[in-house]
């Protein structure tokens, strides 16, 4: 009678094997995401739109998930591996050094855009704040949202029974970043990630608010990732019925071939 195994959910046989270059992915992954969309942020104070800002932040996730996917999941996210976690996707000893790489490679890039970066034009090196009469609690809700619409997208185009959105995953995760940006930049800062946020924190010394960017965004995560695991799931090829929506086009083309009308 199986049951509950768990060191096999803690995840001490996965840690004895080789992960480490999953790690350095995740390290990587935060690290190209910190310092290219922070250095956006950091050339807003020269003009710079919120579009280019949305942009940026999108199009380095879409590099990142096409570079390092293979390797990790290109978490680069804590909101995302802890909705992994809750859904029983990943174990809780990888989740949490996932965590600590993606938090070591977020403060290591705001590091090094605050090295090429002239004292005069840092700023505040794109620390994510709370806008003009936003107060906390708007703001987590904010991030919440943002982390859930992240999550959602995300565990819609990795589910295995749907392999056909596979191909345009790190375009579709890209945009939904690009959405969060467009959508809530004057609101939060959009942050989306908590260890974007605490990457530019350290490096800044700012710290307002800073678990607005924390919870909103993983308990936002969570709640998208059991959603669609219990609810939104596609269902299995062998287990589809004739009323499922992917099976439309199927049936109409055998309709065809039947001769019906």
């Amino acid at each position: 009678m199986g049951g509950f195994d768990f060191n096999e959910r803690l995840g001490l046989v996965e840690v004895k094997q080789v992960i480490w270059k999953a790690l350095v992915a995740e390290v990587l992954g935060n690290f190209m995401l910190n310092y290219f969309g922070c250095m956006s942020c950091v050339a807003f104070a020269s003009g710079t739109s919120h579009v280019v800002i949305a942009l940026t932040f999108g199009l380095a996730i879409m590099a990142i998930v096409q570079s390092v996917g293979h390797v990790s999941g290109a978490h680069v996210n804590p909101a995302v591996t802890c909705a992994m976690l809750a859904t029983g996707n990943i174990t809780i000893i990888k989740g949490i050094l996932y965590i600590v790489a993606q938090c070591v490679g977020a403060i290591a890039g705001s590091a090094f855009l605050k090295a090429l970066t002239p004292d005069i034009l840092q700023g505040n090196l794109g620390t994510t704040m709370l806008g003009k009469q936003v107060q906390p609690l708007q703001g987590f809700g904010i991030e919440f949202m943002l982390g859930f619409v992240l999550v959602i997208v995300v565990f819609g185009v990795c589910d295995a029974n749907r392999p056909e959105g596979k191909g345009f995953a790190p375009l579709v995760i890209g945009l939904a970043i690009a959405l969060g940006h467009l959508s809530s930049l004057n609101y939060t800062g959009s942050s989306m990630n908590p260890a974007r946020s605490l990457g530019s924190a350290v490096i800044s010394g700012i710290w307002n608010d800073h678990w607005v960017y924390w919870l909103g965004p993983i308990l936002g995560g969570m709640c998208a990732g059991l959603l669609y695991k219990f609810v939104l799931s596609a269902a299995p090829v062998e287990s589809r019925t004739e009323y499922s929506p992917v099976q439309l086009k199927r049936l109409d083309n055998k309709k065809e071939e039947d001769g019906l009308p």
